[in-house]
């Protein structure tokens, strides 16, 4: 019987962020959401909540450069697709908001310009998204920022997809906390793993409805 697989993209448009003041290891890949010090790594004492990032990581975890041209390149992988579409989201919205979305080479804004794109984007007060792992961290999320309204859009409900999202993201964290085969952590989260494709399945088609809709826009400007 062939068991679910985890994901290989299951970082890609959930990822979750490290809190604010703490740095994050590794390189940030354009455009990506990718997890820093949250429950992937080491165990932590605080929980971690995704909350506003120094405007050098801004810069790198959203730029994906222009949707548009990059839905007409061929065989687009899916992840790049949502991705594109998040980025476009997250900028309109900023826009909306005043603010101008980061951009690699941009000047630097002052302190205060980066702490409003940053409220903007991931949200301000109380972390209504919580959620404690089997290892004991706790990855918490807003439901106010440009972020989460794109996560909406694209997936239909943040709220599910925070949680299924956490989960498939660390089921080797899971793992190796238990001391169980991850053959074993993905058949006990099965239901999550089908859950977890099945929003990924409609926010592919809602980010390819998106693009496309931004296309031809521009192209009609």
């Amino acid at each position: 019987m062939r068991r679910d697989a985890t994901p290989r993209d299951d970082r890609e448009a959930g990822a979750h962020l490290p809190a604010p003041g703490r740095s994050a290891p590794g390189r940030y890949a354009p455009g990506r959401y990718a997890t820093g010090r949250s429950a992937r790594s080491k165990p932590a004492r605080r929980p971690h909540t995704l909350a506003p990032l120094p405007l050098l990581l801004l810069l790198t975890v959203l730029t994906v450069g222009c949707a548009p041209s990059v839905e007409r390149k061929p065989g687009l992988p899916p992840a790049d697709t949502i991705k594109a579409a998040q980025q476009q989201l997250t900028d309109t919205c900023l826009t909306r908001k005043g603010l101008a979305p980061p951009r690699p080479g941009d000047r630097p804004p002052s302190a205060a310009e980066q702490q409003r794109v940053a409220r903007a984007l991931f949200g301000t007060g109380r972390t209504e998204l919580s959620l404690t792992l089997p290892t004991g961290h706790a990855v918490r999320a807003h439901t106010d920022g440009c972020l989460a309204s794109a996560q909406r859009t694209l997936y239909g409900d943040q709220r599910r997809w925070f949680r299924v999202s956490t989960v498939v993201n660390n089921l080797k964290p899971e793992a190796a906390f238990r001391k169980q085969p991850l053959t074993e952590i993905r058949d006990r989260h099965r239901g999550d793993l089908a859950e977890w494709r099945r929003l990924r399945t409609r926010a592919l088609i809602n980010a390819k409805a998106h693009l496309q809709s931004e296309s031809r826009r521009a192209a009609a400007r």
